[in-house]
């Protein structure tokens, strides 16, 4: 990049931060607007490159219906009413919070990261990790993400999704388990949620329940319940 070229995207980027349209850029500094606008486009992507993850512009974050089935969410009536089928007895959603957010990566490109949550017991379970696409490729891609669901996902906030996800890391962490690999580094697009959010009472009906997966070792998640509960105060459906 020539000085002459670095000094025009200075005037672009100084006009951009006092409000000026493509269109005044173009005509201030005797530009087409063609011009102009590639100009304009090429100072948010460099703003954009040194801004973090956490704090990019969040285009969309969903989870799947029901996912809020046997939790206490009395801290949390507006999550519970916008989930209905959460509250229909033994949905088959129950125990698994399925998160996808996706935040504006550049323009016209997103960044996608999921993350599949035991919310009875295990806590991050499988994460997605970061996929950079393009923005259209959404309106595919989420109804993909959940395509072994009944229901379409929901919309919700960041907030809620950080709430989910973090505070159930820290209700399995209680409970002597970790977060799946590739956890921090999916967290960081993720970020932190806010100190007043809404309290989830995790665990089927206030207490850990464990369903056993094809990737588990029931064994030693039982002989960890039974270590950091003691016997009675869990629940678990695995074979052992």
């Amino acid at each position: 990049m020539t000085t002459h070229d670095e000094e025009l995207l200075a005037r672009v980027r100084e006009m951009r931060e006092r409000g000026s349209a493509p269109k005044q850029i173009a005509k201030a500094l005797g530009l087409r607007p063609a011009q102009a606008t590639a100009l304009v486009r090429q100072v948010a992507e460099a703003a954009q490159a040194h801004t973090p993850p956490d704090e990019r512009p969040v285009v969309g974050c969903w989870v799947n219906a029901g996912w809020s089935a046997g939790l206490d969410l009395t801290g949390a009536p507006d999550w519970a009413a916008a989930d209905p089928i959460g509250q229909e007895p033994d949905p088959d959603t129950g125990g698994f919070a399925q998160i996808l957010l996706a935040r504006q990566e550049r323009a016209s490109r997103v960044t996608v990261t999921g993350f599949l949550v035991d919310v009875y017991c295990l806590g991050v379970k499988n994460v997605t990790d970061p996929e950079v696409m393009a923005s259209g490729s959404l309106t595919t891609y989420v109804p993909m993400y959940y395509s072994a669901f009944d229901h379409p996902p929901l919309s919700i906030s960041v907030e809620q999704a950080q709430t989910i996800v973090r505070d159930a890391v820290t209700y399995a962490g209680g409970l002597g388990f970790e977060p799946a690999a590739g956890f921090t580094d999916a967290a960081v697009h993720l970020g932190t949620p806010p100190g007043d959010r809404p309290t989830i009472g995790f665990g089927r009906d206030g207490k850990p329940f464990y369903f056993s997966g094809p990737y588990d070792d029931p064994g030693k998640v039982v002989e960890t319940l039974e270590r950091t509960c003691g016997t009675g105060n869990y629940d678990y459906v695995a074979h052992l």
